[in-house]
């Protein structure tokens, strides 16, 4: 009866009737009967002491460590259920949905190399398990295999063409390999299947987002939102939309979303303390200021510590170690502490994240503190670098072609340096900035020998600072470099993708944040090429006139002061 009501899906009574069943005999496989019926019940505490007891009592037995290894996925314990899965398979190894599992364990762990070996062992089991050829393509893509996860997806889907997550799937596939339109089809294809749900329709409203249709994007996050109010990724992305096309006052609203998407809210330090969001006063008491995004966040928004200090308040401030040395002689800074769980607090009353400052200060474009902010580099330091560089010759121009592998746009905001190359031909004395170039990179900076390369001292982002403080000019794509010349107030061009972040705004060519900054956009058809051709005539025609030097001293002299508004 505990069986037949399971098959039926009658949970409740499967769960009565099979410990109906262990009373009279707690057998192993009348514990499996109720250790499901739990699980379906969502009762997953329940269920894992069912299925523990069923192992003690048949520890040989493989199946049973499957089923326990999935009661302990169910709630939430992945590391414990990859343990129990590859147990299953030590003691049987053709158990293909142990197989399975522990490659689904390893991609939610990001351990792809790993998944992909387990799941090649259940299609060598079972070739026609849609799920595997399923999660085998997300491990293929999240690898950059493209061709092998098409393959394998459209594998999955004629052998399951009613699975909307499948589509959804090959939608990601094809958005990370660019190809946006085609992206966007199979996400309405997923969405023709079951048109709730939210986290399909999110990325669909993404792939109409990286197609610059902004309108559309806002309404189908906004109907994700609707149909899930918990997924986070919605209102956040939301944010991002709102911020680009400039709605401030919903946009930072919104991207305190962020707290609860696991993945960014886990890099913040564990401050028991309240928050502040700019809605008391701070007079008298001591903030801490941690950094909670990444580098060229903290350099943008620490802007406001000097503010947050002219209300009285003792300002803690906490950051990746490479922008400690330089922050700590931040105005209003009484403090500089190195982010780390292992830090050593000192007494506080509130602490506020740093890209959250601008909501605290009720942040418009109309009251963005632009002018130069950041504390000048130490002299010594920089006739250092001065000296390292040699004569001045000729206007001195830095350069720094990618950022981070891992930011999740990378792929459209960095570009090699054989793709900058061209611009080495003006008459201008260039300098690497950039830290941790990529293989194919090194090998070009060793072919080039008009670049000077020095960036094996820059320790942390004070030595940065200094050496940027020797340049007229830096030319950057999107990373915290271009942040750091851009806060000192040196002359920063900086290369934007079609679509970019949202605090460079769209249609412009400056920033409201930074007075030295230009930007030199993609065209829709989202070639560098073209972009890097604008960079070279502008800075040959920049060099004929002899503008550049000038163009500093005027943008450092109109920028004034603009505090930020207070909250209602």
């Amino acid at each position: 009866m505990g069986l037949a009501c399971n098959e039926l899906k009658q949970f409740d009574h499967a769960a009565e009737w099979a410990s109906r069943a262990i009373r009279k005999d707690a057998k192993p496989a009348f514990l499996v009967t109720l250790g499901v019926a739990l699980r379906n019940l969502g009762r997953h505490e329940d269920a894992l002491k069912v299925f523990d007891k069923a192992v003690q009592l048949k520890p040989e037995d493989a199946q049973l460590w499957y089923q326990l290894g999935s009661a302990l996925l169910d709630a939430g314990r992945s590391s414990d259920a990859l343990l129990c899965f590859e147990h299953a398979l030590a003691l049987d190894p053709g158990h293909r949905d142990a197989a399975y599992g522990a490659g689904y364990v390893l991609v939610g762990l990001e351990r792809f190399e790993e998944a992909l070996v387990h799941f090649d062992r259940s299609v060598e089991m079972d070739a026609s398990h849609a799920p595997t050829l399923q999660m085998r393509a997300i491990a293929l893509r999240k690898l950059k295999r493209f061709d092998a996860a098409i393959a394998d997806n459209l594998r999955a889907m004629e052998l399951d063409p009613a699975n909307p997550d499948i589509c959804n799937n090959m939608g990601a596939i094809l958005g990370a390999l660019g190809q946006i339109e085609q992206a966007l089809s199979w996400y309405d294809r997923a969405l023709a299947i079951n048109p709730n749900i939210a986290r399909n329709i999110t990325n669909k409203a993404s792939a109409l987002y990286e197609l610059g249709r902004f309108d559309e994007a806002i309404v189908t996050y906004q109907r994700a939102m609707a149909v899930d109010p918990d997924l986070a990724e919605a209102p956040w992305n939301l944010a991002l939309v709102q911020m680009l096309v400039g709605d401030f006052k919903a946009g930072w609203s919104g991207r305190e979303a962020r707290w609860r998407i696991p993945a960014m809210s886990s890099k913040y330090l564990d401050l028991r303390q309240p928050m502040w969001l700019g809605t008391e006063s701070v007079a008298g008491k001591t903030v801490i200021v941690c950094q909670d995004e990444g580098l060229g966040d903290a350099i943008q928004f620490v802007r406001y510590v000097p503010f947050l200090a002219a209300r009285g308040a003792r300002v803690i401030l906490i950051v990746d170690e490479p922008l400690r040395s330089m922050l700590s002689g931040l105005s209003g800074v009484a403090q500089c502490l190195r982010k780390s769980p292992d830090t050593l607090l000192p007494a506080y009353d509130l602490h506020v994240p740093i890209s959250s400052l601008p909501l605290a200060f009720g942040t418009e474009l109309d009251n963005i503190p632009a002018e130069p902010y950041f504390p000048a580099p130490r002299a010594d330091r920089v006739q250092a670098w001065d000296d390292r560089l040699g004569p001045r010759n000729n206007m001195r121009v830095g350069l720094v072609w990618s950022g981070n592998p891992e930011h999740w746009n990378d792929h459209n905001r960095s570009i090699s340096l054989r793709a900058l190359s061209p611009i080495l031909d003006v008459d201008a004395t260039f300098v690497s900035l950039q830290k941790q170039p990529r293989p194919q990179d090194i090998e070009t900076l060793r072919q080039l020998t008009g670049i000077i390369d020095l960036t094996a001292d820059l320790t942390d982002f004070a030595e940065t600072a200094a050496l940027v403080s020797c340049l007229d000019l830096v030319i950057a794509v999107d990373t915290s470099v271009a942040h750091l010349a851009a806060a000192l107030g040196r002359p920063t061009w900086i290369l934007l993708p079609y679509v970019p972040d949202y605090r460079w705004l769209l249609g412009r060519d400056d920033s409201p944040w930074y007075p030295a900054v230009r930007l030199f956009r993609q065209a829709a058809t989202r070639d560098y090429a073209s972009v890097v051709a604008r960079v070279r005539a502008e800075l040959s025609a920049a060099i004929d006139e002899g503008t550049l030097p000038q163009l500093r001293s005027r943008q450092a002299a109109s920028s004034a002061s603009h505090p930020p508004h207070d909250r209602a």
